[in-house]
């Protein structure tokens, strides 16, 4: 058991975190941004280590704030939470490489699941049932309208390179079409740091089910049955 460890996120999920932490006897230490001073995430862990200014890119998105921090805090491990670097593998790279423990899964499997198109792919392979769509994410408008125009309305924008709902649209028309796209990619880049898009036939009234997995870095991995 790590006797501290370093929460990378902020909101709902640090403070989730850091009182999972508190009831194992684990210390925990926050980062927040300067917007985020006051913010009720840094209230809930106590130390909090500022690191960066208000943007995302700026403070949660900065892998060398976040060691940097990790390592003022004397933390031995750090818990990404979900979304901004949660799926980033340079992330858990850098981790590693600064002799701290990534909590969390391997770089080489963020890097075949951590990016929905490379996601896809891996389920394709597997005979796994896949939404219609691109297999690849674009960075250029032009050619994710023309996606959009091919797979046929309506379709779900998705940023490739996170989740929790950011970076999403659904496309029922095309008269705010080029404006939806922009929107998409610009809160993708601020959010996870890349702008990239896949484009997906929309599912209406889907459901929403997941199976989670937790593993002890040991060998050991157990599934938590279906969630919806």
């Amino acid at each position: 058991m790590f006797k501290k460890i370093l929460i990378a996120n902020r909101g709902e999920i640090a403070c989730r975190v850091a009182r999972t932490c508190r009831r194992l006897g684990v210390a925990v230490a926050g980062v927040h941004s300067t917007a985020d001073r006051d913010a009720l995430h840094v209230k809930e862990i106590g130390e909090s280590i500022e690191i960066g200014g208000a943007a995302a890119a700026d403070s949660y998105l900065r892998i060398d704030a976040v060691i940097a921090a990790a390592r003022a805090a004397g933390a031995e491990a750090i818990h990404p939470g979900f979304g901004f670097l949660a799926e980033n593998a340079a992330f858990a790279r850098a981790v590693e490489a600064a002799g701290l423990v990534f909590i969390g899964p391997t770089p080489e499997v963020i890097e075949r699941l951590g990016d929905k198109a490379a996601a896809k792919r891996e389920a394709k392979a597997a005979g796994v049932p896949i939404v219609p769509g691109s297999e690849a994410p674009s960075e250029d408008p032009g050619e994710i309208a023309a996606l959009v125009r091919r797979i046929g309305l309506p379709v779900m924008l998705k940023a490739a390179a996170g989740g929790g709902g950011k970076g999403m649209r659904g496309i029922v028309g095309l008269e705010r079409l080029e404006d939806e796209i922009e929107s998409a990619m610009r809160e993708a880049k601020n959010a996870f740091g890349y702008p990239g898009l896949i484009v997906e036939k929309l599912i209406e009234r889907g459901r929403h089910i997941e199976v989670q997995i937790a593993g002890d870095g040991r060998g050991r991995v157990i599934h938590l049955y279906e969630r919806e």
